[in-house]
This record gives C-alpha cells, structure tokens and sequence, in this order.
C-alpha cells in the first residue's frame, strides 16, 4: 500500500487531502479556489503545497519579513 506523505500531513495539519484539493484546484488550507495566482513563481507554488494564493500570501510573507529582520544587524 502506498502512502503519500502530503496527503498524510495535508490530512492531519489541514483535514483535507492533498491530492484531492489538487485534482479539484482547491487549497489544502482554507478549501476556497485554487485557480488565480499573481506569477508563475506562485502558480508552481501551488503544486507543491497545494496553497491558495491567499493562503501562501499569509504564510510566505510572514517568514520572509521575518528572515529580513534577523538579517537586519540595526
């Protein structure tokens, strides 16, 4: 039997499967549609995580502004 690690965590993080909102275009997260992103960066973004723009907007922009603060030495 083949297990899919994203579908596992997907399911136990988010209560939905990762395959599934995949093959239906929908986030894994917030269950809306996955079908509009702002670049292709993003677009590509959503097969791997299988993220709403919406919802990579609000994961991805907090790391990043957290990464450029600790490498802010004022």
């Amino acid at each position: 039997m083949y297990i899919d690690i994203r579908d596992e965590f997907s399911l136990s993080f988010f209560g939905r499967s990762f395959n599934l909102a995949l093959a239906t275009h929908q986030c894994v997260s917030c269950g809306k549609s996955a079908d509009t992103f702002k670049d292709v960066v993003s677009a590509e973004e959503y097969y791997i995580s299988a993220l709403c723009q919406r919802c990579q907007d609000e994961i991805f922009s907090d790391s990043e502004k957290e990464q450029l603060d600790e490498s802010d030495p004022f």
